[in-house]
């Protein structure tokens, strides 16, 4: 999230206009207020269902009236509803080269399975989890000795690349793959 609001500067295409987290605690809403970001946290346990809470998350979303919604460190899956509302506007950046790798535990799968490679891709949120359209990838190599933690921690730092450049792009409606090598 900071790596997007840090980027948004200057002639970027795109502006934020709320950083929104299910976990009231988290340090993104203290870091993205210090830079002046609007933010709401809406703890979705304190909800009856998962309809009651994105119902209050899209009221809140609509109300700052955001052209595109980055998922950025948002750790639930969202319904088909609340999917289908924001449709073709909702981007995500998950831990893996999709399609290899859906889901959870990324980096422990890739070492299992030996890959000489992994990184990071940036998609578009349908309602197929990690399934949507792939906007950007980045690769970093397997390194001999790499722990989930320390092939997170490269993969990390490609995400802050991939990610802005790939949100500068879709904000001026190109879909045209971003691939860092």
């Amino acid at each position: 999230m900071l790596a997007l609001a840090r980027d948004m500067t200057g002639d970027h295409p795109a502006f934020p206009v709320l950083v929104a987290s299910n976990d009231p605690s988290a340090g993104g809403l203290a870091k993205a207020a210090a830079l002046g970001i609007p933010t709401a946290a809406l703890d979705n346990r304190a909800y009856p269902s998962r309809e009651a809470f994105e119902a209050d998350l899209a009221r809140i979303l609509d109300a700052a009236n955001p052209d595109v919604i980055c998922l950025a460190g948002f750790m639930r899956i969202l319904t088909p509803g609340f999917i289908r509302h924001y449709e073709g506007r909702m981007l995500n950046i998950h831990p893996s080269l999709l399609p290899k790798y859906p889901g959870l535990h990324t980096h422990a799968r890739a070492l299992a399975a030996g890959d000489t490679e992994a990184g990071c891709t940036v998609h578009e949120v349908t309602a197929d989890l990690d399934a949507g359209p792939i906007l950007g990838q980045a690769r970093v190599p397997v390194l001999p000795g790499d722990t989930p933690d320390t092939l997170a921690a490269r993969v990390l730092i490609q995400e802050h690349r991939l990610y802005p450049a790939v949100l500068r792009r879709f904000a001026t409606n190109d879909r045209t793959p971003v691939l860092l090598p």
